[in-house]
């Protein structure tokens, strides 16, 4: 529930509450409350696996970290920036929307937004966790141009970019790892797993692929976490559903679109 913020002058209440027979909506109380707690448990389940995943993953990144030649993705950064963002760009804000997630139905990447929008992509190749300095780099050069991106947060870790689009320029930078490994065409691939310094990454091995592995294992848990919590829900509007008037909202949101066309 949202509340309007300049009632009537602005925004106004959409009540769809008045469509359920409540009389016998009551009789569901059991259930409703079965399923609701249900449904909360498991979303709590899943909201501390990808908690713990996100300790694994920034554990690995710490860790790596300390072998990434900066100068050398600096410098990497810079040069994409000199070849592929020239000119002016016609302005506007940038716009944030997520490419994927993890779903009751595992992970899911919509990747073939990147091929509608962009024809040329840079595949940047990054277990470790060093694309988001590199995404942050590109980003304030385009704005600096003039040009509009599309910022694709990482969905376990929101604050840090995942995926950067330039439509204006047919331009994408994306992020592939294993889990959501990059299938299409790529103009040129970046290897930020190769900047690690071999020595560091051969110390590291085995404690890399253990921290992967408890990654791997907790995403499991969480999927089978959403998975019931989908099941829950499911239920949950199977109770509700013979006591909702569907044709009252079908009415009601019909007069609403049309009251906003005579707007538009």
């Amino acid at each position: 529930m949202v509340e309007p913020k300049y009632p009537a002058a602005v925004d106004r209440y959409v009540d769809l509450g008045r469509f359920y027979d409540l009389d016998a909506a009551k009789t569901a109380r059991e259930e409703v409350i079965r399923h609701s707690r249900e449904a909360a448990a498991a979303y709590q389940r899943a909201y501390r696996a990808m908690g713990a995943v996100r300790q694994m993953e920034d554990s690995a990144a710490l860790m790596m970290a300390d072998g990434l030649d900066t100068v050398k993705l600096i410098r990497r950064t810079d040069g994409i920036i000199g070849r592929e963002l020239k000119g002016r760009g016609g302005g506007g804000e940038d716009a944030c929307r997520f490419l994927g997630s993890l779903t009751c139905q595992g992970p899911v990447w919509r990747f073939d937004t990147v091929a509608a929008l962009c024809p040329k992509v840079y595949e940047i190749q990054d277990s470790c966790g060093f694309a988001a300095p590199m995404l942050e780099r590109l980003r304030a050069a385009a704005a600096a141009r003039g040009y509009r991106a599309i910022v694709c947060p990482d969905p376990e870790h929101p604050d840090r970019i995942q995926h950067l689009l330039v439509p204006e320029l047919g331009l994408a930078f994306v992020t592939s790892r294993e889990g959501m490994a990059y299938d299409g065409p790529a103009y040129r691939r970046v290897r930020l797993d190769a900047m690690v310094s071999a020595s560091h990454s051969k110390r590291c091995k085995s404690r890399l692929r253990f921290l992967h592995r408890m990654a791997d294992a907790l995403r499991e848990e969480a999927v089978a976490a959403l998975r019931e919590a989908k099941a829950a829900h499911d239920a949950l509007e199977a109770v509700y559903q013979p006591h909702v008037d569907f044709a009252g909202v079908d009415d009601l949101t019909e007069r609403e679109l049309a009251r906003l066309e005579r707007r538009l």
